[in-house]
């Protein structure tokens, strides 16, 4: 798929990695549809974009009439549908025992809906879309990307429900890729290890700076537009699919 050809949804992307995919494909000559649920961020997104460019959708990725209604809105304002990058999600963080009480269900739950059950939301109508896009070059007629994290495979204490949520997505990269493939729908996981985002930004600069000499090579946080150009090489690489990459360089996290 060629970058001036996406049309793509992007949830979680009026900041942060979603933003930083958006400013890449805006900036190859796509169009990108913004769902978020943050009003005050998507204003200036949307400057920076350009309105011609980029759409916001006020979207809660867990409500799935809200995403069927939003995606067939995003699809118009395009003129199509063929890229769902799914960057939307919440930390979730808490212990199981905690000090005053056990995790509340309601709490792991949360994590879950919005994580795993938001992503598969976005992926499947997304899907239903693309079905009947005119087959491409290798018949692709779509890209789905999801956004899992390294917390997938060495989660720490405190990240029971975050951990369960980005593995959900991990695990069903490859089955989803598997069902789609004979609509030519392609369906890839990014797992970011440790990034700049607006979380990162309001710790203090000696907590950055541990974050930073906790990676191997290179020691630093990864980059929004790291991300965005991982994304934008799934997109235009036809033979990445079913499979989970990790962007970390090389780092593992510790227990705690």
């Amino acid at each position: 798929m060629k970058l001036s050809d996406t049309r793509a949804i992007i949830t979680g992307g009026v900041s942060g990695l979603g933003f930083a995919v958006a400013q890449h494909i805006v900036s190859h000559g796509g169009k990108v549809a913004l769902f978020d649920i943050n009003s005050l961020k998507a204003a200036e997104a949307i400057t920076t974009l350009g309105a011609g460019n980029a759409a916001y959708f006020s979207t809660d990725v867990s409500d799935e009439a809200q995403i069927a209604e939003n995606t067939a809105r995003a699809a118009e304002f395009m003129g199509g549908l063929n890229a769902a990058i799914n960057c939307a999600g919440i930390i979730g963080a808490g212990r199981v025992l905690g000090r005053e009480a056990c995790m509340p269900l309601d709490q792991f739950a949360t994590t879950i809906r919005v994580n795993l059950i938001g992503s598969f939301n976005v992926a499947k109508a997304a899907a239903d879309k693309m079905q009947h896009n005119a087959a491409g070059d290798d018949g692709e007629r779509g890209v789905i990307i999801n956004t899992a994290s390294v917390a997938a495979f060495d989660g720490q204490i405190g990240q029971a429900a975050y951990s369960a949520s980005k593995g959900g997505v991990v695990g069903m990269t490859l089955p989803m890729a598997r069902e789609l493939a004979r609509f030519g729908i392609r369906v890839m996981t990014i797992a970011p290890g440790i990034f700049w985002t607006p979380m990162v930004d309001g710790m203090p600069p000696a907590v950055q700076e541990s974050l930073s000499a906790s990676i191997p090579f290179p020691a630093r946080l990864g980059r929004p537009e790291e991300f965005a150009a991982t994304a934008a090489f799934i997109l235009q690489n036809r033979y990445l699919n079913g499979e989970t990459i990790r962007l970390d360089g090389s780092v593992r996290l510790a227990a705690k």
